[in-house]
């Protein structure tokens, strides 16, 4: 499954307002509950801030992999915010990150967690990051991913 397969415009937030960690999974999961898809916020943003003390979801070239497993989702959903000043997220390669994809599964989900997290890796390897970033609402970024699978 391709990651625009499994984006939903109502799930995408730009721009995020929160300039820190919790701020941004807090707006990401509010998100989440607002669309109808969690009823517990407060229960995954707790279970998000956890796997967080573990170690950064961060990664490097301004991307950051937030995600959690519960049993209040039906299917994987991926809530992507982008932040156009950047959010320090303790990345690998120490630059702040500005697209936060928030990867939320099933606990037996994990193929397809693991899949989602192959999806994003691959468009840190292209110029659809970069482009990304200057996006201005959700129907931009939707149309940004169907050009990228285009090419």
């Amino acid at each position: 499954m391709a990651l625009l397969d499994m984006l939903d415009k109502d799930l995408i937030k730009v721009p995020l307002k929160a300039n820190d960690k919790e701020g941004v999974l807090k707006e990401l999961v509010d998100l989440l509950r607002e669309s109808g898809k969690i009823s517990h916020s407060d229960t995954l943003l707790q279970g998000l801030l956890e796997r967080e003390s573990l170690g950064s979801t961060g990664l490097d070239k301004g991307i950051a992999v937030p995600h959690a497993k519960t049993d209040q989702v039906d299917n994987i959903c991926i809530v992507l915010g982008i932040s156009e000043k950047g959010v320090d997220f303790e990345a690998l390669d120490g630059q702040n990150s500005h697209l936060f994809f928030m990867i939320i599964s099933r606990p037996e989900q994990t193929s397809q967690h693991i899949q989602a997290l192959s999806e994003i890796a691959g468009i840190s390897r292209t110029d659809l990051c970069t482009r990304l970033r200057s996006t201005k609402s959700p129907e931009e970024v939707m149309s940004l991913f169907q050009e990228d699978k285009k090419e």
